[in-house]
């Protein structure tokens, strides 16, 4: 039985610093010095950092810096709920799960605690929200649909497993609609209500939410499925996985069943994490890889084909999470670090705005949202680590015809002693220590 209680929870206070604080008070959230090659002991020595700078905002610690950026840490929580697997953004709320079997809510942008939803179905590996809907995949191989509810105190009520529980008890426990292992990730089509649930049992599975039915089930790759996405524009599904490839699948005209119609192989190593960008004009894919490349495919408008249009290189290990919002793309990698590239309109020209660099073990997750700020756009962007700190960064992108020349004059000889900082991460103990073991990421 599912036993989800519905009062609110009330967990201890968060201490929630600034980036000011950061600096000043707490030598674990700073940026390290760059490590030697000539040991790994010595790569694992912390290192305090310069002085706190001036003002928040900080210049992208890019060897050419881009006046273009600024970016500043505004919160970093850190509790003992294990790692943060997955953040989901609705209504003003950000979502986090974890290895706790809770969800916690909290409220943009300061990130102050707004409840807990607590679950008795084990960790939680994905989380999606939609509307005033959540859908959350857990270690049982199940999936748990929740509504949820703003006033002045946070409200929740469970609504639906997928897949359903039968009636008779005369069956197996085991329904066969269900995934044969962990649901990695999740993908929601809103024109058709269709549930899309990707499973390291290398299978896609596609659910009505209408009437809670797996429609379609069908086995995409050859190794687990990592990330899925849907392209709201045509309902074109693309999953990725350890296999190394991206493939792209398309439902067939007033039918349940999918087919595939294109993949995408451009290198060896296994493929991570996925985001679409898609406009009036132009569509683009983005994947990010063990080796620390992040490709991406641009959609020919007349034969609707993906061409592989080059990849964005800059990070050192693993990408292991993608975002894109309008023209910026954020990704976050195993070097502790979350770069942010710009696509310059009309063409496939990328650039590397910031290199945001606070966390101290590989960012697992990230997601945001954008903020209209008169002619600056702003986003927040949410961020998980494996070092078990979440952290909220305030990021403003200036018009691409405008500078800041005397901004950057001013912080130049900040910018580079932080660039120096920023050429190799320096990774924690224990980080290192999972790594070895092998199971960094399960």
């Amino acid at each position: 039985m599912d036993n989800e209680s519905n009062p609110l929870q009330s967990p201890p206070r968060l201490s929630i610093r600034t980036h000011l604080d950061m600096y000043d008070q707490d030598p674990q959230f700073s940026p390290g010095r760059p490590p030697s090659p000539r040991s790994s002991a010595s790569a694992l020595q912390l290192m305090l950092p310069p002085g706190s700078p001036e003002t928040p905002w900080t210049l992208s610690p890019l060897q050419t810096p881009s006046p273009a950026l600024l970016y500043h840490c505004i919160a970093s929580l850190h509790r003992q709920d294990g790692n943060i697997h997955s953040i989901a953004i609705s209504k003003g709320l950000v979502f986090t799960v974890s290895d706790s079997k809770r969800i916690r809510v909290w409220r943009q942008p300061e990130c102050i605690e707004r409840g807990c939803i607590k679950t008795s179905s084990g960790e939680i590996r994905a989380i999606l929200a939609y509307g005033n809907k959540l859908f959350t995949a857990h270690r049982d191989c199940k999936i748990r649909i929740w509504n949820y509810t703003v006033s002045d105190s946070f409200g929740y009520k469970k609504i639906s497993t997928l897949p359903k529980r039968s009636s008779f008890l005369l069956f197996p426990k085991t329904s066969s609609q269900q995934h044969k292992d962990c649901v990695s990730c999740m993908a929601y089509y809103h024109a058709e209500g269709l549930l899309y649930t990707g499973s390291y049992d290398r299978t896609v599975k596609a659910w009505r939410l209408v009437d809670n039915k797996c429609v379609d089930s069908f086995v995409v790759h050859e190794s687990k499925v990592n990330a899925i996405v849907v392209n709201q524009d045509d309902g074109c599904v693309f999953t990725c996985s350890s296999d190394g490839s991206v493939k792209i699948w398309r439902r067939l005209y007033r039918e349940n069943s999918h087919t595939l119609t294109m993949t995408l192989r451009f290198q060896q190593s296994p493929v991570n994490a996925m985001a679409i960008s898609s406009t009036l004009s132009n569509c683009f894919l983005y994947s990010g890889s063990s080796d620390g490349t992040v490709n991406f495919w641009e959609k020919e408008k007349t034969s609707g084909r993906f061409n592989h249009g080059g990849f964005l290189q800059g990070h050192r290990f693993s990408v292991l999470c993608l975002v894109a919002i309008e023209k910026l793309i954020f990704s976050g990698s195993e070097d502790t670090t979350i770069r942010v590239w710009r696509r310059e309109e009309g063409s496939c020209f990328h650039e590397c705005l910031a290199v945001l660099d606070g966390h101290r073990g590989p960012v697992k997750c990230l997601a945001a949202c954008l903020q209209m700020e008169k002619i600056v756009m702003g986003f927040l962007v949410y961020s998980a680590s494996l070092d078990q700190t979440f952290k909220v960064w305030r990021v403003k992108v200036m018009p691409e015809e405008q500078t800041c020349f005397d901004f950057a004059d001013r912080n130049d000889s900040k910018t580079k002693m932080k660039t120096e900082y920023e050429m190799s991460p320096v990774l924690s103990p224990s980080w290192v220590e999972r790594k070895l073991r092998g199971n960094l990421f399960q």
